[in-house]
């Protein structure tokens, strides 16, 4: 059996967003996630990191070559994220609701389509130091 290991990627964006269902009156919207519900939106300086597992190559040594694997985030997250309101500029958030949890799953379905299906990949997001999510759990 080929042996395993797990290579992680760190990347950082900065992101506007309002969190806001349309299906609810304002007053439970409000009363549902306080500030940020501002009409205006707010953002985060948002912390990504990648986590890819798989088998090591033979040839070259490699779960996913580095390079690789940070041109891939960096193509197809952070030039979508990148100081871009997630409600009104990122096509893959139109139509939901822009929560941690909504981007994380997002963010790890575009990716999850451009790393090799034989390795593993998981998301960690961190929208503050203290608040982030795993996906998947």
């Amino acid at each position: 059996m080929a042996e395993r290991i797990a290579i992680y990627r760190k990347e950082h964006f900065n992101s506007a967003h309002r969190l806001h269902n349309p299906d609810l009156p304002d007053e439970e919207n409000k009363r549902l996630y306080g500030k940020c519900n501002n009409e205006n939106y707010h953002g985060h300086n948002y912390d990504l990191v990648v986590k890819v597992t798989g088998e090591v190559d033979k040839v070259t040594g490699f779960v996913i070559d580095t390079k690789q694997l940070s041109d891939i985030i960096k193509t197809f997250v952070i030039e979508e994220f990148d100081h871009r309101n997630m409600n009104l500029d990122v096509e893959m958030m139109q139509g939901i609701n822009p929560t941690t949890e909504n981007v994380a799953i997002a963010i790890y379905n575009v990716l999850r389509q451009k790393i090799d299906a034989r390795a593993e990949v998981k998301i960690f997001l961190y929208e503050t130091e203290r608040n982030f999510v795993e996906y998947p759990a």
